[in-house]
């Protein structure tokens, strides 16, 4: 009776503790562009750190923004990874934040929820080795708190297993009355695997189309190199490269091209940080000459000191 009665305690102090966390009022920046110094000058004191970053860019807004959603979904993804301990209090906050707003759009468009899942099987993997080894690691906050968002996450677990798409009902034009050509070309524009497979188990005539073994060695010629495919040969029962079994078997050893609709971007003559469509002002005489796209992990990489 006592165990059950300090569980009930323990619970309700998570929650209560968690309300009050949320309550607490936090001013987060939305601009479309930051500078981004390491060090001290005359003019600028300090320097900027991951999650001051996270902070003042606007993810809020492009979540919304479906050239920039993967972009930010994989990037909360390298996060909870490797650097939410490196977060401030106030960073972690606007991070789980903006995950929610993540699962919310995605529960209610059905927007790329395989990517999602993914995000928050690493999240929770990482909070269960954090939240185990209290003591031992740095937790910024409550442990209420912690576990609180650790319990949120498996909420959000369960709902997106259980999402169901809705039917649509369309008495005109369907994928199935597409030409052959026209969908193979359809199948040749996907530059991830599981999203083949995926529209393979639509119809019978898609899935065989989806079995095309040109498919599968473009799609490793996309993003990998010849080299790799030396080191890692798969061979099928008559003797052929499987190059499905090559495409699954390579990205556990090397990561795969990224592709985003939409990235941030880096000047190097003015130091800035921002969306392409920021109207950032740089004052180089050709600002194209300076640009640099950044990926998810280059973003990360900027802030190691």
């Amino acid at each position: 009776m006592y165990a059950s009665e300090d569980c009930e305690f323990a619970a309700k102090k998570r929650k209560k503790d968690h309300c009050r966390n949320n309550t607490d009022s936090q001013c987060f920046y939305r601009e479309n562009w930051i500078y981004v110094h390491k060090e001290s000058t005359r003019e600028r004191h300090g320097y900027c750190t991951l999650g001051e970053a996270f902070n003042r860019l606007d993810f809020s807004s492009a979540i919304q923004d479906i050239r920039r959603f993967n972009y930010v979904v994989k990037l909360l993804q390298l996060i909870a990874k490797s650097q939410l301990t490196s977060l401030s209090g106030a960073a972690q906050k606007n991070y789980f934040n903006i995950l929610d707003k993540i699962v919310r759009k995605v529960m209610e468009d059905h927007h790329n929820p395989r990517l999602i899942k993914d995000l928050l099987q690493d999240l929770s993997s990482t909070l269960c080795i954090l939240i185990g080894g209290v003591g031992k690691s740095v937790l910024v906050g409550n442990i209420n708190i912690w576990m609180c968002r650790l319990e949120t996450i498996h909420l959000w677990q369960q709902q997106l297993k259980n999402l169901q798409m809705n039917k649509q009902v369309n008495n005109g034009l369907t994928l199935s009355d597409l030409p052959l050509h026209m969908l193979s070309n359809i199948l040749h524009r996907f530059s991830d695997g599981w999203d083949i497979i995926t529209l393979g188990q639509v119809t019978p005539t898609l899935y065989m189309l989806s079995e095309d073994r040109q498919l599968w060695k473009k799609l490793c010629q996309y993003h990998f190199a010849e080299k790799q495919f030396c080191r890692h040969l798969i061979l099928s029962e008559k003797g052929h490269i499987d190059w499905k079994l090559m495409y699954f078997a390579l990205q556990k050893y090397y990561p795969k091209k990224e592709q985003y609709g939409d990235t941030l971007h880096f000047c190097r003559h003015c130091s800035i940080l921002f969306w392409k469509d920021s109207g950032h002002p740089c004052t180089a005489s050709d600002p194209n000459t300076c640009l640099t796209p950044v990926s998810p992990q280059h973003f990360i990489d900027l802030f190691k000191f």
